[in-house]
């Protein structure tokens, strides 16, 4: 049986993941993982489909594959958790399709790895790791206009993804591309459209 592929779109908001995943990583042949997230639905997004908008108990209740307490390190009693996690069933309903994984840090595509480990699916899965790079070191001049949390702009400096944050996860990138605006990486497009058989 050939094995299927989990795809990792590491990357900061605003480097192009989301674009790329619509663009090349065909619907037909990858489902993109939804997480489940504390924050509220920006303009355009839709539950079960962007994400799973859901409050803190959920977190607290539900099984995660991953689990992201974002702002952690600014978080005092009072406030609001900023919290994503992809729930196992989203991860179990998709086990024998191609899967995509939309992230900003690398230590969430350790978690991920680690539990297709620990559940003895990564034997079905071939894994790959694509780092979307930024047009700046903090790419805040995209993601200023996407603030929707308290202390948002602290907390996007406090979740990096740059490649000591892949050397600390111990997750070897396969494949860098540019930012947004430019084409992506020649090998992933190839790597997806083998998926896609063409």
């Amino acid at each position: 049986m050939d094995k299927k592929i989990l795809l990792f779109c590491n990357g900061l908001s605003g480097t192009g993941k989301t674009t790329f995943i619509e663009k090349y990583a065909i619907a037909s042949e990858f489902h993109n993982l939804i997480s489940a997230t504390t924050r509220a639905p920006r303009d355009g997004e839709v539950d079960g489909v962007s994400y799973y908008f859901r409050d803190e108990s959920y977190f607290d209740r539900e099984k995660f594959a991953t689990y992201l307490f974002v702002n952690e390190n600014s978080w005092k009693p009072g406030d609001k958790k900023w919290l994503y996690g992809i729930p196992e069933f989203e991860v179990k309903n998709h086990i024998g399709q191609n899967l995509v994984y939309d992230v900003i840090q690398p230590r969430y595509t350790r978690d991920l790895m680690n539990w297709f480990v620990a559940h003895k699916l990564n034997t079905q899965y071939e894994f790959y790791v694509a780092y979307f790079t930024a047009h700046n070191q903090d790419n805040f001049d995209i993601v200023k206009t996407r603030t929707s949390m308290k202390n948002d702009m602290a907390v996007r400096r406090a979740n990096t993804c740059n490649l000591g944050d892949f050397h600390r996860a111990g997750v070897k990138i396969d494949f860098i591309t540019r930012p947004r605006d430019e084409m992506p990486n020649i090998n992933l497009i190839r790597l997806v459209e083998r998926v896609a058989g063409r």
